[in-house]
């Protein structure tokens, strides 16, 4: 399995910074675990927000814990295009200038300045996995997908961390391009 790593599809969610948090939810609030995701400490979250575009809401948009610095918004480029934003392919945290959209939870609503992002494709690798595959920190590289529809993509992301498991992100668009399914195996051609 030399070179070889699982791919998952990334679908919309949102990232909320504590304060907005208790501005959806109410002061004091505490995400709710609804499912461990593949990178440790991170979950999906009972809690769900609409995200209204100027265009259309998506109603249920799945917020994923824990509360982070800043509040985030991951869409595809469809999702965009419903929303009625332009979303940018950036890497996660990357969101300056970035589009903005309002959030509505139980309790609130918010107006993000900014925030949008459709998340650019990455790898999230422990420490041991990027000496096994010869590769560092932000390093750009190509992984290969294998099967019926099997595609190059390219300027993949490496996010080396001693907390990360190994792992491939795209987005359902993505996926969906390349008839992916979670948990199938892709190949790092550098």
């Amino acid at each position: 399995m030399k070179n070889k790593l699982p791919i998952a599809l990334s679908n919309r969610h949102v990232h909320l910074s504590q304060e907005d948090i208790n501005k959806l939810f109410g002061e004091g609030y505490e995400l709710t675990n609804h499912k461990d995701l593949s990178q440790p400490g991170q979950f999906a979250c009972k809690e769900k927000v609409d995200l209204v575009g100027p265009k259309r809401t998506i109603e249920g948009v799945r917020v994923l814990g824990p509360a982070r610095s800043k509040t985030q918004v991951e869409v595809s480029l469809t999702d965009g295009f419903t929303l009625g934003l332009n979303p940018p392919v950036r890497d996660s945290g990357n969101i300056a200038g970035s589009p903005g959209a309002k959030l509505v939870g139980p309790k609130g609503e918010i107006e993000l300045k900014e925030g949008i992002i459709a998340a650019a494709r990455h790898i999230h690798m422990h420490t041991d996995d990027a000496k096994e595959f010869g590769v560092e920190d932000k390093q750009r590289v190509k992984i290969r997908t294998l099967g019926e529809r099997g595609l190059i993509f390219e300027q993949v992301l490496v996010r080396v961390n001693p907390q990360y498991a190994l792992e491939m992100h795209v987005d359902v668009d993505e996926g969906n391009a390349a008839g992916i399914k979670n948990g199938e195996m892709v190949e790092l051609i550098k």
